[in-house]
């Protein structure tokens, strides 16, 4: 640690690093919490009092974050929910002790009494009075509002697939919000929230309808620019995919269902900065033979609005979502928020 850091470390911890792990650090929050009580500790800098190859231990100085222990200690201020998650709190006072995780967290999200599982809770268009699937401004921004205040943590869907390839673990509380179709009540409307949050979302969006009665161009990159918003393919016309016409032979049908999936996907790569990676089936509808398609146009994720909530082991085709609607309340948006599924896995 360099001279000019502004963690000061002591020796209190010495023993942890010679290998005493678990009998250590019980010792030494014992000591912590018998000067906290005292009221001996409250240092303007941040104290580290011992590490080792699993965990380090802190008394946070005036005006730490997790954001700023996550920089130093794990070399990424975005790591700064794998913190907060193991020590349960949403602000740091300064004389706070922390135990910071410097390994990776649990990957599967899989624990004794259950397991980590993720909403992916799915919008359509914004407004009042415009339809089931129009959910009004102010109950959005309501939804929106309660994520923050209860610690949810709102990731983009790339996450997601990290975690069900067992790359890499994602926050508890971890939710992500998808848009389909592309109306531009999503511009007016919901990116202005989005961005009063920060968050996140991914847009599934058909490409006959981009500047043809839906987002334009323009505002899709502005949008995507942000560097909030992700668009993804919704197909090309927005029909049911798993339905062959009567008049078609099952050669056009392929031929058709090739369409729908590659010509989005072409379309965005041709226009937008981020590839294009994964599809919303429109009406939920997913067969095999359009499983196929998205594996041979080289998709890695199909989404669907069968609801439920998505755990490690989840099949990346068929992922859940949980639809919004205009009749929601705040119970029913509560309701949706699946983090977590209660199992006895001992």
């Amino acid at each position: 640690m360099s001279a000019h850091d502004s963690i000061i470390e002591t020796d209190l911890f010495w023993p942890l690093r010679r290998g005493k792990r678990f009998c250590c650090l019980g010792l030494l929050l014992l000591v912590v919490i018998g000067l906290q009580a005292c009221g001996t500790l409250k240092p303007q800098k941040t104290q580290v009092l011992g590490k080792n190859d699993q965990y380090a231990v802190v008394i946070a100085g005036s005006g730490e974050t997790h954001a700023n222990l996550a920089e130093r200690f794990l070399g990424d201020p975005g790591q700064y929910w794998r913190i907060a998650d193991a020590n349960e709190g949403a602000q740091i006072e300064p004389g706070q002790t922390l135990v910071i995780p410097l390994q990776s967290p649990n990957i599967s999200g899989v624990y004794a009494d259950g397991l980590q599982t993720v909403p992916l809770l799915s919008y359509h268009r914004f407004g009042a009075g415009k339809g089931k699937l129009s959910v009004a401004p102010r109950e959005f921004e309501r939804q929106m509002e309660y994520l923050k205040q209860h610690d949810y943590r709102v990731i983009p869907l790339s996450q997601v697939q990290a975690f069900l390839r067992g790359e890499a673990a994602i926050p508890r509380r971890s939710v992500v919000l998808s848009i389909d179709d592309g109306y531009r009540s999503v511009y007016q409307i919901a990116y202005p929230v989005l961005k009063k949050y920060n968050y996140r979302a991914t847009i599934f969006i058909y490409s006959d309808y981009i500047g043809n009665g839906g987002l334009s161009w323009s505002q899709m990159q502005e949008m995507e620019a942000s560097g909030l918003i992700s668009f993804q393919s919704h197909s090309k016309t927005h029909d049911n995919l798993t339905l062959r016409l009567p008049i078609e032979s099952m050669d056009d049908y392929m031929a058709r269902l090739a369409d729908e999936v590659r010509v989005p996907s072409k379309k965005l790569n041709q226009r937008m900065r981020h590839p294009t990676w994964s599809f919303a089936y429109p009406f939920g509808a997913v067969n095999q033979r359009v499983v196929d398609e998205l594996k041979r146009s080289g998709y890695q994720m199909g989404v669907t609005v069968d609801r439920g909530a998505n755990p490690f082991f989840t099949y990346p085709y068929t992922l859940r979502r949980i639809m919004i609607y205009e009749s929601d309340g705040m119970p029913e948006f509560i309701e949706a928020l699946q983090v977590y599924q209660d199992r006895d896995l001992k």
